[in-house]
């Protein structure tokens, strides 16, 4: 009689550990199924996100799995792709692997520093044009003005008037970006300022933050999210090209559009040379560009529906 009751407690803790088993099995199973769901309906931005994921990781990771990209082995110069040197050497004898992958972290900081400090000033600027009226065309002739200047020819006197750097490319990059953002959320806050919620809002003496909050800001965040995308690839791409005129970031820098620049006179004798800087920031452009592509036709509700 005595055995009973322990033998029933056992049984009892067995089928509850069973139990909880297979809850955390039943709950991680609609996760799973949650995240394929999500895939196979947003493959651009599973796409897109997973090469910027990874090629962020590379450059965060470039100490462990690369060597030092600014050692010159010249008795290894021009050398092609090898066991040693994965994607062959440059005419210093520099290993271009090493360099490949420290010069993703100069053009993705470049990037991404252009997409949110543009975003963001324009958020700020945007917002005060389109609300208040009486700044608005101050502002607006201001933003046209500077959309006039040539971010290659603002870089070119940037760096001739200091010693160049990073910081002077975002700035040249920006400067003329920003009227762009500001332009765009102005004309989000001309037309959600129309609306009767707003006007309600401002009828009732809601404050001015308070109406800017939660009726006028969450209207810009879907299509200024979309655009800070395109911001950062074209961000790569004209840090790119300012590199290869010397307009850039100091050769000194290891970044893809210097290593194309120091490698086009080598391009019959080593391709491998300009290929592999030159195939990263492809693929890094078409990644952010697909990126963009996935979360405007998430986050706009007609092109939401058609999915």
């Amino acid at each position: 009689m005595s055995g009973t009751p322990m033998s029933g407690t056992g049984t009892s803790d067995a089928a509850t550990s069973d139990l909880g088993t297979l809850a955390g099995a039943a709950s991680a199973m609609p996760a799973r199924t949650g995240l394929w769901r999500f895939a196979r309906r947003n493959p651009t931005i599973c796409l897109g996100g997973g090469i910027i994921a990874t090629m962020v990781l590379l450059a965060l990771a470039a100490p462990l799995i690369a060597g030092d990209p600014l050692v010159m082995i010249p008795v290894h110069r021009l050398e092609p792709p090898s066991a040693e040197y994965w994607l062959g050497t440059d005419n210093l004898g520099r290993d271009v692997f090493a360099r490949t992958v420290y010069g993703a972290r100069a053009s993705l900081l470049v990037g991404l520093s252009v997409s949110v400090v543009s975003v963001t000033l324009g958020l700020i600027i945007g917002l005060t044009a389109g609300y208040f009226r009486r700044f608005d065309s101050v502002v607006m002739r201001l933003m046209d003005g500077l959309m006039a200047i040539p971010s290659i020819l603002l870089a070119i006197a940037l760096v001739s008037l200091t010693h160049g750097g990073v910081g002077i490319v975002i700035l040249a990059i920006v400067i003329p970006e920003v009227p762009r953002e500001v332009r765009l959320v102005r004309a989000v806050v001309l037309g959600v300022r129309e609306q009767p919620f707003v006007e309600a809002a401002i009828a009732g003496g809601a404050r001015t933050i308070k109406v800017l909050r939660r009726h006028i800001l969450p209207s810009t965040i879907a299509p200024l999210t979309v655009q800070g995308t395109y911001v950062c690839a074209s961000a790569i791409l004209v840090e790119a090209g300012l590199s290869f005129l010397g307009a850039g970031i100091p050769p000194n820098i290891p970044t893809w559009g210097n290593m194309i620049a120091s490698s086009r006179l080598y391009l019959a004798i080593a391709p491998w040379t300009i290929f592999f800087p030159g195939i990263c920031v492809a693929i890094v452009v078409l990644a952010v560009n697909l990126l963009g592509d996935g979360m405007r036709d998430r986050l706009d509700p007609r092109l939401a529906r058609r999915l």
